[in-house]
């Protein structure tokens, strides 16, 4: 030892009791030093919840001046960053695919229309989906909720694609309260099996996303996937919460979309309900749940670990049985005016996120996987191309990240033959909507400058004829991508068709299907590519195969 810079000899007691503290000391030091590296993990491989609402107005959050009570909602706002100017499609089966793939769903083949319970369709097993990265990166992974990407073949089941337990339902539309079920057939299930779980099926969820945290493996990380029912039509609530809301305001504004307000008007005419009231108290009960899992968190002491990350699947259902309100924003669910597309959405991690803060750049559904993986230090296992990209940046640090690509979204929504389509940027929107006859079809535009006109009101279509014709042929073009057996809208099953009992026993079991996905009509694969290049703009025959036109139109190679 030394003291004031000079040697010191220590006593043979002294030496004895110093060995001593030293081997009582080494375990902890020991394990202090084992620690180290398992907590710096913790903080690099964060927790994530990713929480979806079910067709949420823009106007109906607290933080954004609503007068439904959004208290949690408000919280995450408060604590985390707003997501300003959110993007997803204008429907909900396309929203999930982009979500889970981080890509485009008109390449999915699931962009035109949401996946009815009489289709087979899915997203093709090939596509790997969000939580097959954060399950092989070693996290823990659940789904608590609504489902409806696929139901038809157990390929497309949330645990084949990546979800270690599933608690919820395939599709939507099932109800608020027992027996939960679509066309007639039960559908709510724990891991494939069926269960009679009883309650308000929003609670439910907040019960079972809560115990998913609480019994979760603490050594692991964990990815949960919540999408809400909620507050989708059918709806209803719980008596008390309908009573709270029955003298809310019902005189909305203007959706200033033809056929949203149409229904309205209609309604009035044939001196129907307004649906406002009763949408409040299916929102109102969506954020007590929300509530309880950000309790759960703080209960267990993982708050700070924990990336929460909150949006609406599309736009509100401002129809009149919809209920929702998405003012100042134009249009609603199934539109591409912005009420239909724009929509809430917040992202807390406390500690990493600047509380208050609010990001005004463009941000879509597709940037979400890359987004996440990027924020957890997860690598993304994804072979095919991200039509999205990491905003991580943007939201933690500020950075400004512009946005060369236009984004896309389109719908074929309420008729066969009818679609609504935008392509923007910072600068210019078209927004498309078309009218297919049997004899003639009919197009109209709308053109606005988002920065200038955030809320839609003056269109300059007819004042730059060449801004239009430009966009008009990058949707022409981005709309050849569908894969031609893609979903569309249909509203009735095919003549005949009978649902099952039991929708837990409907997918066909992957031992009793084929090794590879069926190759249709054509006898070998080079006269597939020949007939995908005679579809043209009609859409794709060859999966995620982009027509070349220096081949004349002809596809060789997958883009990946």
């Amino acid at each position: 030892m030394y003291r004031h810079g000079r040697p010191q000899h220590a006593s043979p007691i002294q030496i004895e009791k110093r060995f001593r503290t030293a081997a009582r000391l080494a375990p902890i030091t020991l394990g202090i030093l084992v620690c180290i590296p398992l907590i710096a993990a913790a903080a690099e491989h964060p927790n994530v919840i990713v929480v979806v609402a079910d067709d949420l107005g823009w106007n109906d959050v607290g933080f954004h001046g609503g007068d439904i009570d959004t208290p949690s909602l408000d919280r995450l706002a408060r604590e985390g960053v707003e997501l300003h100017r959110f993007y997803t499609t204008p429907i909900c089966s396309p929203t999930r695919a982009a979500l889970m793939t981080g890509r485009d769903p008109m390449r999915l083949g699931i962009a035109y229309g949401v996946i009815m319970s009489w289709d087979n369709n899915g997203v093709h097993p090939d596509e790997h989906f969000l939580p097959q990265s954060f399950k092989a990166a070693g996290y823990q992974t659940a789904m608590v909720g609504k489902w409806h990407l696929g139901h038809a073949q157990m390929t497309y089941h949330p645990n084949q694609r990546g979800f270690d337990h599933f608690y919820g339902h395939l599709h939507t539309e099932v109800g608020f309260y027992p027996p939960f079920s679509v066309q007639g057939g039960k559908d709510f299930q724990r891991n494939g099996v069926s269960i009679d779980d009883e309650g308000y099926e929003t609670f439910l969820l907040a019960k079972e996303a809560s115990r998913v945290i609480r019994e979760r493996d603490t050594s692991k990380p964990f990815f949960l996937y919540m999408p809400f029912i909620a507050p989708h039509t059918p709806l209803d609530a719980p008596q008390e919460l309908q009573d709270k809301y029955k003298d809310i305001n019902t005189d909305l504004a203007p959706s200033r979309a033809k056929e949203t307000d149409r229904t309205r008007q209609i309604a009035k005419i044939l001196l129907q309900e307004s649906a406002r009231p009763m949408y409040a108290a299916v929102v109102d009960a969506m954020d007590q749940a929300i509530g309880q899992v950000l309790t759960t968190l703080d209960e267990e002491g993982i708050a700070e670990d924990t990336l929460v990350l909150f949006f609406s699947d599309n736009g509100g259902a401002a129809y009149s049985v919809g209920g929702a309100d998405n003012a100042p924003l134009r249009g609603g669910k199934g539109e591409t005016f912005e009420g239909g597309i724009r929509v809430v959405s917040v992202m807390r991690w406390p500690g990493k996120l600047q509380a208050g803060e609010k990001m005004s750049q463009i941000m879509t559904v597709m940037d979400v996987f890359p987004t996440l993986a990027e924020a957890a230090g997860v690598p993304p296992q994804n072979r095919r191309k991200f039509d999205g990209r990491s905003l991580w940046p943007a939201i933690v640090d500020g950075k400004t990240m512009p946005r060369e690509e236009l984004v896309f979204f389109g719908s074929e929504m309420s008729r066969p033959g009818s679609f609504s389509f935008t392509a923007f940027d910072e600068e210019w929107k078209l927004i498309q909507e078309i009218e297919q006859g049997q004899l003639e079809t009919s197009v109209t535009n709308y053109l606005f400058r988002p920065k200038e006109d955030p809320n839609e009101y003056n269109n300059l279509a007819q004042a730059h004829p060449d801004v239009v014709a430009r966009l008009g042929k990058e949707i022409f073009d981005w709309r050849a991508l569908h894969p031609v057996n893609g979903t569309h809208n249909y509203l009735v099953p095919p003549p005949g068709w009978r649902a099952p009992k039991d929708w837990a026993s409907y997918p066909i079991p992957i031992e009793d299907l084929q090794d590879e996905p069926a190759h249709g009509m054509a006898p070998t694969d080079m006269l597939k590519r020949v007939l995908d290049m005679q579809h043209g703009e009609r859409g794709r025959l060859v999966y995620d195969c982009a027509p070349k036109w220096w081949l004349g139109g002809l596809c060789l190679d997958n883009d990946r």
